[in-house]
């Protein structure tokens, strides 16, 4: 029997999807508050992780609006600098997803570079965090880190063919 997930924390995961790295620019919305830009960086059919430079608090409800899809009204989960965690009300269906993903191809050089980036950037940020954000940071950076070089090896393997 394998052992369940765990996370940075020690505790158990509670993922229930598989998620996808990507950088789509999407817009976010608060309440009454004006449409903010942010980029996604990962999306599974519950949820997905954005980088947003304006403050959103934890419980807040926001509508998030990502091309080629509906308007998603989420639930801010987690926020930690400027990452925030969002699960989607209403799942993504399995069809809505893949098609989302296929849309996007593979991702570039571009892409993967601002992975690295963004594995960089937490991974120093969790080096400089107070104890309730270092989980959060360093599993970002881990997550982003290990996607870049995935994609990266996905990228050289269809170059090579191609």
């Amino acid at each position: 029997m394998a052992a369940a997930s765990k996370r940075p924390d020690g505790q158990p995961e509670r993922r229930r999807a598989t998620r996808a790295a990507l950088s789509l620019t999407a817009t976010m919305r608060e309440g009454s508050r004006s449409k903010v830009q942010v980029r996604v960086i990962d999306i599974s059919t519950h949820g997905c992780r954005i980088e947003c430079t304006s403050a959103v608090p934890v419980d807040a409800n926001v509508w998030l609006t990502i091309p080629s899809l509906e308007n998603q009204y989420c639930k801010v989960i987690w926020v930690c600098q400027e990452f925030v965690g969002l699960e989607f009300e209403k799942p993504l269906s399995s069809a809505v997803f893949d098609k989302l993903i296929k849309e996007q191809g593979q991702l570039q050089e571009k892409t993967i570079a601002e992975l690295r980036e963004i594995a960089s950037r937490t991974h120093w940020l969790a080096t400089q965090a107070d104890i309730a954000d270092i989980h959060i940071l360093a599993e970002l950076s881990r997550k982003c880190a290990v996607d870049a070089v995935v994609e990266g090896f996905k990228l050289s393997e269809a170059k090579r063919r191609g």
